[in-house]
């Protein structure tokens, strides 16, 4: 095994299969992040998501997917263009990956890609001990989706995060109330259709553990753009509690828990979930948001 690699896979207590799946699946974003890094992709681009705070805010949930946001509008953005330095930075620390760019069916801003790897192969990377991979399919695959927004809402600040492992590198991303403006933005308006991503849910608890205020400002351009707010003001710290009252109040909340589980070492924090949790805590830390 690579000394960089197991370096990083030392900060994980991996000693489940499953938990070994899910050190394997993000080793595997920090290594293209730093394809990325080499693609000089952060000079046009900020990261923001889940994957975000997990990785450089200590988030305490696995996250699947990589999501990115350009800085300025841009309709001829390549993905592609940034695909082959990230599948020749895994390939180089010893991962067998594929990495295919989806082909647009429709007019939309994001373009996406996937990073799919063979579970039991790159298992054996990190843990080469055949033991270790006992119980996964030979042709069960690891799936991690990038996504670009290419017509982000504006007025979102970012900073730039430093990575020591497995190399020096440094990512763009955005400044945590800027991730919470867009957190809530998915909260209250993803469309899932009858499913609800108890992610978001997971993420909105993190975000007011920490003191942290949504950038209203940005929450203010993602709804403009997507039509859920048509007027020119800021909202207002009002009018967002009683959406987020609203949401709450229709939500199916073991669902969310279900969706959520598989994510967390220890799923007994989601047992005081409820309508009621939801609105007190956002009731209590919104008072200071303007």
């Amino acid at each position: 095994m690579d000394s960089a690699i197991a370096s990083m896979l030392s900060t994980y207590k991996a000693v489940t299969l499953s938990q070994q799946k899910n050190a394997l699946q993000e080793i595997i974003q920090e290594i293209a992040l730093l394809g990325l890094f080499r693609s000089d992709f952060f000079s046009k681009a900020a990261f923001y998501g889940g994957s975000a705070l997990r990785i450089f805010h200590g988030l305490d949930r696995f996250s699947e997917d990589l999501d990115f946001s350009l800085l300025e509008p841009d309709k001829a953005f390549d993905l592609l263009e940034y695909s082959q330095y990230i599948k020749n930075e895994l390939e180089a620390y010893g991962f067998d990956i594929n990495l295919e760019v989806k082909a647009k069916t429709k007019e939309t801003s994001i373009k996406s890609a996937f990073i799919k790897a063979g579970t039991a192969v790159n298992l054996l990377q990190i843990r080469p001990a055949v033991p270790e991979v006992a119980g996964v399919h030979r042709d069960e695959l690891l799936k991690i989706k990038l996504e670009v927004d290419t017509d982000p809402p504006q007025d979102a600040e970012s900073e730039v995060k430093y990575q020591l492992n497995p190399v020096p590198y440094s990512v763009r991303l955005y400044t945590l109330p800027a991730i919470f403006a867009g957190k809530i933005h998915a909260l209250l308006f993803r469309n899932w259709k009858n499913r609800v991503k108890g992610r978001d849910f997971y993420d909105y608890v993190w975000f007011l553990a920490r003191n942290i205020k949504p950038d209203l400002l940005h929450l203010t351009r993602c709804m403009q753009q997507t039509g859920h707010w048509q007027r020119n003001e800021i909202i207002t710290r009002e009018k967002l509690l009683a959406l987020l009252r609203e949401k709450f109040s229709i939500t199916d909340f073991e669902q969310a828990k279900r969706d959520v589980k598989p994510f967390l070492a220890n799923p007994a924090v989601l047992d005081i979930w409820s309508e009621e949790f939801f609105v007190k805590i956002s009731e209590r830390d919104y008072q200071e948001i303007v």
